[in-house]
């Protein structure tokens, strides 16, 4: 049994990685919660799916640009000093969010600025804390700090966006901007508690610079790398088809009912599954066919979105509810999304431990920001695509339909390119 639950030596090996992990793990329930909110405000005012999946559209540019450029300055800077910056401005947008609430704005455009502010800061942020790891625990460790890494954000997840949607039911979005404001200090505590770490020399002595130049570099080196370029091949095939999070609102008010609380409990069921499977990721440090089983978790990913909105149909030709206003669908839909998560869960470790143990320290900050331009703007291209997608045939149809393309995509992959199927972890090839 101890061999099942979740590995915990990187937090006894590294005094520093604790703090910072502690710190992400309780500032994730702030922002996750604000991004129920969002959406909910968005909806609220707009009363439309689209308008929700502008959402992510407004949050994709600045995140593609500075993703890229980011992992540059990841390179050529103290990477303390990169995620110190980057966490202090996240910290300003979340307090700005809040003041455009209290002081009742009520724009949809100020809305999309907010986040298109947040998503720039996080593209320079998220590369230099996942850059920053491989420095502060041992290689054999590294497999179990990803997966505390992704217990760390799944359980902001589930916790924020159940917490959102009842906070923003009984008290309204102000109070839960306000939350996300106060709970990102702990993400601030973490990442100033962290040592110098500046970049490595290069070969010649010539100080790198984070330009044009950088940029291509890393890009020139992803290029030779099919391995590489799999992980991030197969997750944009699940989060373009496959991801249902802009449908949430509109389902919880029209298909399932309940509202903000059901929206709320729908995106926490997808963490709920993730931390499921991160409390019980004991094995994946031996598993050596990583390639293949990202290949096989994108696959149920794509199976358990689909069979959600099959639940959405039967939803929809159900006419009675429960005592609490909801559909008698809500569960096995929720059902289904659990499973979703525990399979993007499991891949986001695997393709975070390949890009790592294959990528040379002074690149990681670059491939890092490919990662999260990948990681994080493919859910932003997924909200635009199923939130078009349920404007025109309904979020039932989008769903399902989506849930099948995905499953497509990733067998099509991995019969185009079968070297990654069997990419051998104690040989790790790029």
């Amino acid at each position: 049994m101890r061999g099942l639950l979740v590995d915990p030596a990187p937090l006894r090996e590294s005094a520093a990685y604790r703090r910072l992990w502690v710190g992400l793990s309780l500032g994730q329930v702030g922002q996750q919660l604000a991004v129920v909110a969002i959406g909910l405000q968005v909806y609220d005012l707009t009363r439309s799916s689209f308008a929700v999946g502008l959402v992510g559209l407004s949050a994709l540019v600045p995140l593609v640009v500075l993703g890229l450029y980011g992992g540059a300055i990841v390179d050529a800077r103290d990477r303390r000093t990169v995620a110190i910056a980057a966490s202090v401005s996240l910290w300003v947008v979340s307090l700005a969010t809040a003041a455009q609430a209290w002081l009742d704005v009520r724009s949809v455009p100020l809305l999309y600025a907010l986040v298109a502010l947040q998503s720039a800061a996080f593209a320079v942020n998220n590369p230099a804390r996942a850059a920053i790891v491989p420095s502060l625990v041992s290689r054999q460790n590294l497999p179990a700090a990803n997966a505390l890494h992704t217990l760390s954000f799944t359980i902001g997840a589930a916790v924020g966006p159940a917490l959102g949607g009842f906070v923003v039911g009984r008290w309204g979005v102000e109070a839960a901007y306000t939350v996300d404001a106060v709970t990102y200090l702990f993400a601030l505590w973490g990442v100033f508690g962290l040592p110098p770490m500046p970049p490595e020399p290069t070969a010649d002595g010539v100080r790198r610079r984070a330009g044009l130049a950088s940029v291509v570099e890393g890009l020139r080196f992803l290029g030779g790398r099919p391995n590489i370029r799999m992980t991030f091949f197969v997750d944009m095939a699940a989060m373009f088809f496959a991801m249902p999070r802009a449908l949430f609102p509109a389902i919880g008010v029209v298909v399932l009912g309940g509202g903000a609380t059901t929206a709320g409990a729908l995106v926490s069921a997808i963490a709920g599954g993730s931390i499921l499977a991160g409390l019980l990721s004991g094995p994946l440090g031996t598993v050596r066919r990583q390639g293949l089983a990202v290949v096989a978790c994108v696959v149920g990913w794509g199976l358990s979105v689909a069979a959600f909105g099959a639940c959405l149909l039967a939803a929809g030709g159900t006419a009675g509810v429960t005592r609490a206003g909801v559909s008698p669908w809500l569960w096995p839909a929720l059902g289904c999304l659990v499973v979703a998560g525990a399979m993007d869960a499991v891949s986001a470790v695997f393709r975070q431990t390949i890009l790592q143990a294959a990528t040379p320290d002074a690149l990681r900050g670059r491939l890092q920001g490919v990662f999260i331009v990948v990681v994080a703007g493919g859910p932003r291209v997924g909200d635009l695509v199923s939130g078009t997608s349920g404007d025109v045939f309904g979020e039932a149809a989008a769903a399902c339909a989506g849930g099948l393309v995905c499953v497509a995509a990733a067998l099509l992959l991995a019969r185009v390119q079968p070297r990654f199927v069997r990419y051998d972890a104690r040989h790790p090839e790029p």
